[in-house]
């Protein structure tokens, strides 16, 4: 079968692939945002994984909102998102819609494939049956599905889509060598064929969960280690002299992956009637530390005689990584919810966030330019903007710098996590 390819889904995941899809199979990248898709006809990508340039090369590449023009292709990559839902439960919703909307326009011997992270089993337990219920046609007989888990590593221009290994798998032998070849053909670092789906669901849940666990616990030295006064960063850099430590830093876990994932991997563990241990509480620790990062913050202002409530307070950056516009899952957030409570007066300013779409999911407006004379000001995303600010001048007389990400020097600043 010659490849005529449909990327459902054109965020960090999806955009990119399709655009080295389309230097050399006809390519469709589809999206219901019918907003994203003027912009991308444009030339824009607000996400800037790719640049105009690149975009320029995928020649085969077009671009459409409208259902119907999913009709001429054969094969369909989903790259929908997978969040959880407030009680931190997969919401599947996104990738149900999408395979629904595939179904009403699947023909016999169409391939589904899913890149968007679930859990194992997944992809035939709960979208396979949606496919067969909306096309009428009977799985591995008259179409098939494949799953190659999505790596895409935001806001990094070294290890790009081409040069990260792919993980690949099919639902019948042929398939799974069939989708093999065709990821191949652009993935320049090679591929990895697993053995089954689940296979290969499996291998994207724990690489996520492996570095949450891992973060963890570097986080829970740091708590322990502030209730010694012993500088966590240091401790590591001392012990990361040894040829065999892993090099984990801490800080906030969030993004679209290691704080989203894992809890995949509980819900299936969960409904197996295992209950995870190590993987659970390693979330526990992570998904507080924003709050631990909070009342620190005030317990340094109440040392230096400064009033809590009322306090001015500047936090640099809300996106979940540095040099990148990627909001999802940003754990700053709760660190500006709790101060908040405690009645500072917080701005927040970062050069690469949409202030718009910060609004929307957040409910916080972000400040276009710095103020000075702040009370406390806390670094929580090592931009490339905040490394050399004036800092002497935006922070007020006997006020507090609170470096998250341990990047600026040490003698200017009064904590770092």
């Amino acid at each position: 079968m010659n490849p005529s390819i449909a990327i459902i889904g054109l965020g960090y995941v999806g955009f990119p692939l399709a655009v080295e899809f389309g230097k050399i199979y006809p390519t469709l990248g589809f999206d219901i945002d019918a907003s994203r898709i003027d912009e991308l006809k444009s030339g824009v990508d607000r996400t800037q994984e790719v640049s105009a340039a690149q975009l320029a090369e995928s020649k085969n590449l077009r671009f459409s909102s409208q259902v119907a023009d999913l009709s001429t292709c054969n094969t369909f990559i989903v790259t929908v998102p997978t969040p959880i839902d407030h009680f931190k439960k997969p919401d599947l919703s996104p990738l149900l819609k999408a395979s629904e909307m595939i179904g009403k326009v699947l023909k016999k011997g169409d391939v589904v494939i899913y890149e968007s992270t679930v859990y194992p089993g997944c992809t035939e337990e709960d979208c396979v049956p949606v496919l067969e219920k909306h096309s009428g046609l009977v799985f591995n007989q008259d179409f098939f599905c494949g799953y190659s888990p999505e790596r895409i590593n935001p806001g990094d221009k070294v290890n790009t889509l081409t040069k990260i290994k792919k993980v690949t798998s099919g639902s019948t032998p042929e398939i799974a060598e069939w989708v093999d070849q065709l990821y191949k053909s652009i993935i320049v670092a090679g591929t990895h064929k697993a053995s089954s789906l689940k296979v290969a669901e499996a291998s994207k849940a724990i690489e996520n969960a492996q570095r949450d666990v891992n973060i963890s616990f570097v986080n829970e030295l740091s708590l322990i280690f502030d209730r010694m006064g012993i500088d966590t960063t240091e401790v590591l850099e001392a012990a990361g002299t040894k040829w065999n430590f892993l090099n984990f830093k801490p800080g906030l876990v969030g993004g679209h992956c290691i704080g989203v994932d894992p809890y995949y991997l509980l819900h299936k563990s969960e409904s197996l009637g295992y209950y995870p241990q190590v993987i659970l509480s390693g979330r526990r620790v992570n998904d507080n530390m924003g709050i631990f990062v909070a009342n620190k913050l005030v317990k340094l202002l109440i040392q230096k005689g400064k009033k809590i409530g009322g306090a001015k307070t500047l936090m640099l950056g809300i996106t979940f990584k540095e040099n990148c516009p990627d909001i999802r899952n940003s754990r700053v957030v709760d660190i500006y919810k709790e101060l908040i409570d405690f009645g500072m007066e917080v701005d927040v300013y970062d050069p690469w966030a949409n202030a718009k779409e910060v609004s929307h999911e957040h409910g916080i407006k972000l400040v276009s330019e710095l103020g000075k004379a702040y009370d406390a000001i806390v670094l929580t995303v090592a931009h490339r903007e905040f490394l050399d600010l004036a800092y002497g001048e935006l922070k007020a007389k006997d006020g507090v710098l609170f470096d998250i990400k341990s990047v600026l020097d040490k003698s200017i600043v009064d904590a770092r996590l």
